[in-house]
């Protein structure tokens, strides 16, 4: 059984920034602060029910995975965990831009780039093998979890060798707006979200930093306990 607290390394946008704003409403629940938030009037006429529809990716915070969820293996602390994101952070490396649209992914909605940027698959990549010493070795029901049945050979490889199988080539950059819907209803609420994006203005978004996600139980929503802005 996953053992907890969890700790992720994530990309947020950071506490003031209208793409945070905009994530922290639309979810319900601001990651930096730990407050719930008002949901804007127009996710609800068009979705009575948003509470619901957002139910799944509030209990993440409004984020992009870069290293997935983890407990700590034994003897490695919080404060190395730390001390390993300033060490990861402060190594010279391009800061990845992307063109940020609204859209559908794997039947959920979220912010995602518009087209693919290599040197963002390199920092994900980066972060998995950097922080893959502090993660415990994948248990059998937490593989069970993942249905393995349902993943594609190379995916199982990577959940057998990485803890999680969309890394490396199958890393797909996307912050969450909603659950998973069937098509009927994805539609009106993809076209509400992309009016409510495009009112940003937000025509490049640059990846600057990492952030480190903590849940202290499994009833617990993961909260932004530090970040560190990328050296260039």
């Amino acid at each position: 059984m996953t053992g907890f607290p969890r700790y992720a390394i994530y990309f947020a946008a950071g506490p003031n920034s209208p793409l945070s704003r905009f994530g922290a409403e639309l979810l319900g629940y601001d990651a930096y602060s730990g407050d719930e938030v008002s949901f804007p009037q127009d996710a609800l006429r068009v979705a009575p029910d948003w509470r619901d529809v957002t139910a799944d990716p509030r209990k993440y915070g409004f984020h992009a995975t870069l290293k997935a969820p983890m407990a700590l293996i034994s003897g490695r602390t919080e404060t190395e965990l730390m001390a390993a994101c300033a060490a990861f952070a402060g190594k010279a490396r391009p800061r990845p831009v992307i063109p940020p649209i609204v859209d559908s992914i794997s039947g959920f909605i979220a912010v995602i780039p518009a087209e693919p940027v290599e040197a963002l698959q390199q920092l994900a990549a980066d972060c998995v093998r950097d922080f893959d010493s502090f993660r415990p070795a994948l248990t059998a029901e937490d593989r069970a979890r993942r249905k393995p049945e349902k993943l594609s050979e190379r995916q199982r490889d990577y959940l057998d060798r990485w803890g999680y199988p969309y890394v490396m080539e199958e890393f797909r950059f996307h912050m969450t707006l909603t659950g998973r819907l069937d098509a009927k209803r994805r539609g009106p609420i993809l076209e509400m979200l992309r009016a409510r994006f495009a009112a940003l203005r937000i025509e490049t978004l640059e990846i600057d930093r990492i952030a480190l996600f903590k849940q202290d139980d499994a009833k617990a929503r993961f909260r932004n306990i530090g970040e560190w802005m990328l050296a260039r």
